[in-house]
């Protein structure tokens, strides 16, 4: 059985611990809640031009752009990861990053090669660790990320897409349900004419619109819009689910190292009334010798 005084020890190790989780705590709350509000701020925007590009798609239109041509045979994939910069937020990277491997290794067994854009300095290590072709990458973002951080990453994987060398494009991220639910969520970014964004609604009719100046400059310039909103959309997701990640995990560190110290704290006492017990001992054994 340890002595007192390592378990002393221990007890204040474990109290010097709970002090940092409580603050970690503290201090994901009000990020969390400044989070939400970012993310609540960008959904309107992000819905809106999903909308406008869905009904683009079903539209009458002589100019197709590229990125709703979709692709006879499919080849190579690439696939924008997003994920945090730091850690101690509870299984949130660990999920998104489960389902990227494992839609990856998928797509390895049948012949598709795989390339990767990361948002975030975990999905960046783990990616290079598990030896994946990593495009471009963006790290650092912050508490407050800013649209031309993630341009020049996503124009990488867009141009590649352009060159034809990717055939599909696909984001993963974690989706902010509430407070203590966040799921990670796959989706497919490019091409666009894929039934989840060509069918937001059911109409019987097409789309048909008057474009100014021509419909080539104003499709091209709202194919950009529309791939930075989802991404942007998608690492505001993200951070709002990190800080509540994080709010969640620090709480129930804190409870933990609760239930820690007082089970030290019996043990201690248990140690010390033993100590009382065998120094009684001896002295009555003495007394009785004498």
């Amino acid at each position: 059985m340890a002595g007192g005084k390592e378990i002393r020890t221990k007890i204040k190790s474990v109290k010097n611990t709970q002090k940092i989780t409580r603050a970690m705590e503290m201090v994901a709350t009000s990020k969390m809640r400044k989070a939400q509000d970012r993310m609540r701020a960008a959904r309107p925007y992000g819905e809106k031009i999903r909308k406008v590009t869905a009904h683009l798609a079903q539209a009458l239109v002589d100019y197709q752009h590229p990125f709703l041509i979709g692709r006879d045979t499919v080849k190579r994939v690439g696939i924008i990861v997003v994920t945090s910069d730091k850690g101690l937020c509870g299984g949130l990277n660990t999920n998104v990053l489960r389902l990227a491997l494992n839609k990856m290794k998928g797509w390895d067994q049948n012949g598709v090669e795989t390339a990767v854009t990361a948002i975030g300095n975990k999905g960046f290590g783990f990616m290079a660790r598990n030896g994946a072709k990593v495009l471009s990458h963006a790290t650092g973002l912050g508490d407050t990320p800013h649209l031309e951080q993630l341009i020049g990453p996503i124009k990488v994987m867009v141009d590649a897409f352009t060159a034809g060398e990717v055939d599909e494009v696909h984001l993963v991220y974690t989706k902010f349900v509430n407070t203590m639910k966040q799921e990670p969520v796959l989706e497919q970014l490019l091409p666009l004419a894929s039934e989840a964004v060509a069918k937001p609604q059911s109409h019987e009719y097409n789309w048909e619109y008057l474009f100014e100046p021509d419909a080539k400059s104003v499709i091209d310039d709202l194919m950009g819009r529309y791939l930075e909103a989802l991404v942007y959309q998608a690492v505001a997701e993200n951070i709002a689910s990190e800080q509540a990640a994080r709010m969640v995990a620090m709480k129930a560190a804190t409870d933990n190292a609760d239930k820690v110290i007082g089970n030290l704290q019996l043990l201690y006492n248990k140690t010390r009334q033993a100590a009382i017990t065998k120094e009684l001992s001896e002295i009555c054994a003495g007394a009785a010798a004498v």
